[in-house]
Parts: structure tokens; C-alpha cells; sequence
């Protein structure tokens, strides 16, 4: 085992995070940015009226994205593991 390989190995995980992650952070990023417009030009500064809409849509994008995210972690898992013994010798 080389280090290019673990390098592509380490690659391809830190990959696999950021396309299992990004839905949640995109739609938190264009809620957060939604309500930060809506703060501005009411001059409501509330905390929690930043907080909780975020969350919920982060919880509704997990709800809607949880299947493909799921299928994306076990392919990965399951490559990882099927092809194990190339990883040994």
C-alpha cells in the first residue's frame, strides 16, 4: 500500500462527505441568507428568527435527501469493503 494510494483513498472520503453534506449546507445557506434579507430590511434582530428557520430547513432537506444520502455513504462503504484485500496485500 503507497501513499498515492492512500492519498486517493483519503480523497475519495473527504469527497464523499462533501457530497453527502452538501444539500444540507446549501439549503441552510440560502435560508440563512433569505432570512439575514428579511432581518435587514425590517430591522427585526431576533436571534431566534435567524436560528429556527435554519434548522428546520436543514431537517426538511434531511428528510428529503436522507435516501440518497444514505445510498451515497453505503456505495462508498461497500467499495471500501468489498475491495478490501487490495488494501491488505
Amino acid at each position: 500500500m503507497s501513499t498515492d494510494f492512500i492519498i486517493a483513498l483519503a480523497g475519495q472520503a473527504v469527497f464523499t462527505v462533501l457530497k453527502a453534506s452538501a444539500p444540507m449546507l446549501l439549503i441552510g445557506l440560502i435560508v440563512g441568507l433569505a432570512v439575514s434579507i428579511f432581518q435587514a430590511t425590517t430591522q427585526i434582530q431576533e436571534q431566534t428568527l435567524a436560528f429556527v428557520p435554519k434548522v428546520a430547513a436543514v431537517l426538511l432537506s434531511i428528510l428529503i435527501f436522507g435516501p440518497w444520502i444514505l445510498n451515497t455513504l453505503v456505495d462508498f462503504t461497500y467499495n471500501l469493503l468489498n475491495n478490501l484485500y487490495k488494501y491488505i496485500g
